[in-house]
């Protein structure tokens, strides 16, 4: 006769390996893989009305640790702190990289880059054949900004890594850490250059063999110093068929003031905006600025100052909060107080959920200035659409799982837009695509101040995890 207490274990050893084992047929899962019921911290029905009791709180995010990889990572700078300054392939860039390698090493992750240095962290699941489930964002800055942006959602993920492989939870899908090159267009003009080409983008890539800096270094050159492509036929190889990934999820800093200000702590975003990018050149014929009267004079600084006032105006006459517009550059030639400019430069970017709407304000800024140059006797002598992206909406099944995980973690969350456009917005072209926001002081970034709290970073990285690992079992 076997003692009361092992007649009562094996009784419970029996109800529970036979509720498993009915999951499991029910999930068609692998038996040997441990799913969201099978450890601390990771549920996976909804809380009740009543809140969640205590094992999800036990996801432990190494915090410190997070912010001295942030701290340190914010040296790799042209620039003095607390300012950022990390522009593509230059010195600071390939040390932040290694940095970043050295990292996903450390972490267990195999790692490798492609020709453009995009680079790949992987944590292997139970079935890497399947699409990998994976997450990113980018660490170049421009010049004088701040360490978060983006950087919360490469040093993040990896800490959602730590975190899962901490809690003992085994992947079905892989996981995998995307170190986006270049998001920011500081140096070629071009934004999200890494996500484009793994989008395929042809015409970048043809665009890329001739494309130069301000200090006419080409882009195939710089990418060499860098340690990466020497031949324009590589560019191509970057470029991942759809379909690569089973999601795409990202990580960021709301770059806005709406999540602070509501004291809400987790962003699900919706969908990211359109944005479009222009170029416009006028050409008058200059002078003295006092010998030549005002009747006589072919202005090319008005003329521009006149189109930046329009684009407002037809941003705004779009009737939409969500359209915007913006002289970012505004540059005239010679640039001396006692001269009529001759030449004058504009850089505008333009943005909304809407692409039609967007596109129909582009039509009327051209419109304008064409007219403008007609009437001020001065030459359109360039009118360029450098890029006219589609907007990206978020598969519906991530913010499910988004926001499942924020309910699960008793974290507060709103369903919003994002105005800025990130990676995620080319990688919504691989395959499924979502994004986590959490709020940053003020809304700042891009500049010195730009801060997240320990707090709010630690509740985006539970987030990502807990969805990552939700569609990882998928």
């Amino acid at each position: 006769m076997l003692p009361l207490l092992q007649l009562v274990a094996l009784l419970l050893h029996f109800i529970f390996i036979s509720s498993f084992s009915a999951a499991l047929a029910h999930n068609h899962d692998d038996p040997t893989i441990r799913t969201m019921e099978a450890f601390s911290g990771y549920p996976v029905h909804e809380p009740s009305s009543h809140g969640f009791s205590t094992p999800i709180t036990s996801l432990s995010v190494d915090a410190d640790t997070l912010v001295k990889q942030i701290e340190e990572l914010s040296t790799f700078s042209d620039s003095p702190a607390p300012s950022v300054t990390r522009i593509l392939y230059t010195e600071k860039d390939v040390l932040a990289r290694r940095f970043v390698k050295s990292l996903m090493g450390l972490s267990g992750l195999s790692v490798r880059e492609d020709a453009v240095g995009n680079i790949f962290g992987r944590w292997d699941g139970s079935e890497p054949d399947l699409p990998a489930v994976a997450t990113g964002s980018h660490a170049d800055a421009i010049p004088f900004s701040g360490k978060y942006d983006g950087v919360v959602g490469v040093l993040g993920a990896l800490e959602a890594i730590n975190v899962l492989k901490r809690s003992g939870f085994k992947p079905k899908r892989s996981l995998e850490i995307i170190f986006f090159t270049s998001e920011e267009p500081t140096r070629f003009g071009i934004s999200c250059l890494g996500s484009r080409l793994l989008a395929g983008s042809d015409a970048l890539a043809k665009a890329l063999e001739t494309t130069v800096d301000g200090q006419n270094i080409s882009f195939i050159s710089a990418a060499s110093s860098a340690g990466y492509l020497t031949d324009p036929a590589q560019i191509s190889t970057v470029f991942l068929k759809k379909g690569s990934y089973s999601a795409f999820l990202e990580l960021h800093i709301e770059q806005g003031p709406i999540l602070e200000e509501e004291g809400i702590s987790i962003g699900v975003v919706t969908a990211i905006a359109a944005p479009a990018s222009l170029k416009v050149e006028f050409e008058g014929t200059g002078g003295h600025a006092g010998a030549v009267l005002m009747p006589y004079r072919n202005d090319a600084g008005l003329a521009a100052a006149e189109l930046a006032l329009a684009v407002e105006k037809h941003v705004l006459d779009s009737g939409s909060i969500d359209t915007v517009g913006t002289v970012g550059i505004l540059e005239l030639h010679p640039g001396a107080i006692n001269s009529i400019p001759s030449k004058s430069h504009l850089e505008i970017d333009t943005r909304d959920i809407d692409e039609e709407r967007r596109n129909i304000v582009l039509k009327k800024i051209h419109e304008s200035a064409n007219e403008i140059a007609k009437r001020r006797r001065v030459k359109l002598s360039e009118f360029k659409i450098i890029n006219q992206d589609p907007p990206a909406h978020s598969d519906k099944s991530i913010i499910e799982a988004m926001v499942s995980a924020a309910k699960d973690l008793n974290l507060t969350h709103k369903l919003m837009i994002s105005r800025a456009y990130h990676d995620s917005l080319f990688m919504a072209r691989v395959s499924p695509m979502g994004m986590i926001f959490i709020p940053c002081y003020k809304g700042y970034s891009h500049k010195p101040e730009e801060f997240a709290s320990l707090k709010d970073m630690s509740n985006g990285v539970k987030v990502l995890a807990l969805t990552l690992a939700k569609l990882s079992l998928q």
